[in-house]
């Protein structure tokens, strides 16, 4: 593994890379970045489905609190019981296929199994409705359409934790800030794909969406499995142990939280997916007339319009990752992420003023969206430079479960304050407040991260069983190893 001083090399800048026991040549990473990309679009045009839950709940009449609990509340309570699980389980793993693909395997064919089952979830709904006498046929399909969306976040839970685990420990870090770009301005590519042509099927011909996106995923990741070699690691630590829950908690809770400078990066993404995933669940009412008739009235504009709407604003995104991902390579995430998170903070707070035509509302959603891409890039370019690489999966699952226990909460508060308010635009307040926390964190974050050595001499921090057994009772200490 590269040392601080060639970290700072480019893509382009030697012929043979490393990460592990991998070594590639120049054009063996960018064979093995092509796959990895590919398994990305298909993947985010797959995620993309979940924006139709909303919808399909609505016809059914339901409250907006209900939708920010199933749409967000419920995968963050999954991400929360799971998450711990599934990183030590992928770190500690060793097969054939190494320690992260054979998870991806395993979660294919039921995420695909349940997508299928939610574009059915109508007809389903009706045929069980009439074996259901004592319920109405809205409880009936709620209820339907959170028993499959359960099923669905569990397994995908799965996929795109360790999807994220695989990143690290196949793509090297020089080449890390460029990479990430370009997976980024992928998945931006992805997501104009499915709103620009695909989301405005969803009034008429949802099972076919459900259907089609699935199987492009599933392809996809088959290939990915095929494709993508992972290299050697070392036996993990206490190999053959056996802990029970209780030591298991103990130990993970001591490992990942034991150090103020990992709950600062965690607190980062606490407040801002606080802001922006309740933020992309009602900002729909907003703009469409789905809002129920006591809500202020919303900008007018029908489903399709509102998905060609969205989908513009991914394509300013494409240029942004695919241009800033050297930038972050050269100046080190920490410092784009600040710049991201004060331009997120600043347009969402000036939304709440200047939106008030369908015009409007695409010129702010698109500049929010070049914000929001500065942000993305560096923060998913953040962990690889930040976290420790042998437990990678156990320190990015830890900051998964800090903010997912946040968005248990803050989507069900922001759809009670929504339905209480009768008025979408309070949704720009909403997410520029949390933003603002966000922001304090980040610069928080990156003070601590210059005592620690900053560029030259920054090893990331890992919690010492045997250092601090050496302390005086009652006494714990993080070292630095």
């Amino acid at each position: 593994m590269h040392d601080s001083s060639t970290a700072k090399s480019s893509l382009w800048g030697s012929n043979e890379f490393k990460v592990g026991s991998l070594t590639y040549t120049r054009s063996a990473l960018l064979t093995v970045m092509f796959w990895m990309l590919w398994a990305d679009l298909c993947l985010q045009i797959m995620e993309s489905l979940p924006t139709v839950i909303p919808l399909q709940l609505k016809w059914l009449h339901a409250s907006d609190k209900l939708i920010g609990f199933v749409k967000d509340s419920l995968p963050a309570i999954l991400t929360v019981a799971f998450v711990p699980i599934i990183g030590m389980q992928s770190d500690r793993h060793r097969g054939k296929l190494g320690r992260r693909r054979p998870f991806l395997l395993w979660s294919t064919i039921p995420v695909c199994l349940f997508l299928t089952l939610l574009g059915y979830a109508d007809p389903l709904t009706r045929w069980l409705h009439g074996m259901m006498a004592g319920m109405t046929l809205p409880a009936v399909g709620i209820t339907v359409i959170m028993i499959f969306a359960a099923g669905f976040f569990f397994f995908n839970l799965y996929v795109m934790q360790v999807y994220q685990y695989l990143v690290a420990d196949v793509i090297p870090k020089e080449a890390m800030g460029t990479f990430i770009g370009l997976f980024r301005a992928i998945g931006a590519v992805g997501g104009f794909i499915f709103n620009r042509w695909i989301f405005g099927f969803a009034e008429t011909d949802v099972h076919w969406v459900y259907v089609g996106c699935a199987l492009l995923y599933a392809g996809a990741f088959f290939l990915l499995v095929w494709r993508v070699r992972e290299g050697e690691y070392p036996p993990p630590d206490g190999a053959g142990e056996k802990p029970g829950a209780v030591q298991f908690l103990q130990r993970y809770a001591k490992e990942c939280f034991g150090n103020p400078f990992y709950v600062k990066v965690f607190s980062i993404a606490l407040f801002y997916w606080s802001a922006w995933v309740p933020f992309m669940t009602f900002i729909l009412f907003f703009a469409t007339q789905t809002a129920g008739a006591d809500f202020t009235p919303s900008l007018g504009v029908n489903v399709g319009e509102f998905g060609k709407i969205k989908g513009w604003t991914f394509l300013p995104k494409v240029l942004i990752f695919a241009c800033l991902g050297p930038l972050v390579d050269r100046f080190h995430a920490l410092r784009m992420l600040l710049v991201g998170i004060v331009l997120v903070t600043v347009t969402y707070l000036a939304g709440f003023f200047v939106v008030h035509t369908p015009n409007q509302f695409l010129f702010w959603w698109v500049s929010n969206e070049v914000a929001q891409a500065i942000f993305q890039l560096a923060y998913l370019a953040m962990f690889p430079v930040l976290l420790p690489r042998d437990k990678y999966g156990q320190y990015f699952s830890a900051n998964q479960l800090f903010f997912s226990a946040g968005l248990i909460a803050s989507p069900v508060l922001c759809g009670w304050f929504m339905d209480v308010i009768k008025d979408y635009r309070y949704l720009f307040l909403w997410s520029g407040v949390c933003a603002a926390l966000s922001l304090l964190f980040v610069f928080a974050v990156y003070r601590h991260w210059k005592r620690l050595g900053g560029d030259a001499g920054y090893v990331a921090p890992i919690y010492s069983e045997a250092y601090n057994s050496r302390l005086s009772p009652g006494k714990t200490a993080v070292s630095n190893l």
